[in-house]
């Protein structure tokens, strides 16, 4: 298994990109509480990912896991178990109900959550313990690979029984049907990324990506809604801000395309 590996974005060249795009272009933001945490100096993961639909942003759920689980951390030796413990109080206090293309925001207030919002979840939460993990992207999916004690465990946050598996045969056969065949092509650029079954025809997607192109895709999510709602303008907007999250050809490709549809319903160039 080769998994494809993306450059990560560090912190420097993040603000120099949002530097860059502020300048070429003026982001459209949906709500102030949006413009404030793109404003903001903290560019930390847990903002960007409730940026979405930021009308009303509840931490509180959040804070409460992450207060149970440093407790739990503190009493709990072996990483493997206190793995199971992550995976399990996640789903117990957040990941409560799957519901494809449900936002961060969403599984905060009301428990709602999809590949991308849980994945976001699990991995801020693996980062916050030291654990070594990659977030993958698939074509139509997102999963989690950590390396433990030599060994690979995933982490499929669309399961809240069975999600965590760990016999590597299993690993195995779960890592090579995402696997990618060479010189396939992504199916459809408006197809959003949430779907946790297992589609087994040829694979272009195989790759690690950060927590903070992870909210990249958050956004490109969003824009699809908008993309297959005929909005195209604003499809073209939620792109934007996708792009600078994450250099992606998927996302630089619809957005494309979103700006070609709404030239041809508007009239006029919405870049």
């Amino acid at each position: 298994m080769i998994l494809t590996y993306l450059t990560l974005l560090g912190l420097s060249s993040f603000v120099f990109a949002q530097e860059k795009v502020y300048q070429e272009e003026n982001l459209f933001f949906e709500t102030d509480t949006e413009k404030q945490i793109w404003d903001s100096d903290q560019k930390d993961p847990l903002k960007l990912f409730t940026a979405v639909k930021a009308d009303e942003v509840r931490p509180e759920k959040w804070e409460a896991l992450v207060q149970e689980l440093d407790e739990k951390r503190l009493k709990t030796k072996k990483d493997l178990n206190f793995l199971r413990v992550l995976f399990q109080k996640s789903h117990q206090n957040l990941l409560k109900s799957y519901v494809q293309h449900s936002t961060f925001n969403e599984m905060l207030k009301e428990g709602k959550f999809d590949c991308v919002s849980g994945s976001a979840t699990l991995g801020m939460l693996l980062d916050r313990y030291k654990f070594d993990y990659d977030i993958v992207e698939t074509d139509y999916h997102v999963f989690i690979l950590v390396r433990l004690d030599g060994k690979n465990i995933i982490l499929e946050s669309t399961l809240p029984i069975g999600g965590m598996i760990t016999s590597p045969s299993e690993v195995q056969a779960y890592l090579d049907s995402y696997a990618p065949v060479e010189f396939a092509q992504l199916g459809s650029l408006t197809q959003r990324l949430g779907n946790s079954t297992i589609d087994f025809s040829d694979h272009a997607i195989f790759r690690k990506v950060s927590l903070v192109e992870l909210a990249g895709l958050q956004y490109y999510n969003d824009a699809i809604t908008h993309f297959n709602s005929q909005k195209f303008g604003l499809a073209s907007k939620q792109l934007s801000k996708a792009l600078l999250l994450y250099d992606s050809e998927r996302i630089k490709n619809l957005r494309e395309l979103a700006i070609e549809q709404a030239y041809k319903v508007y009239g006029y160039d919405v870049k």
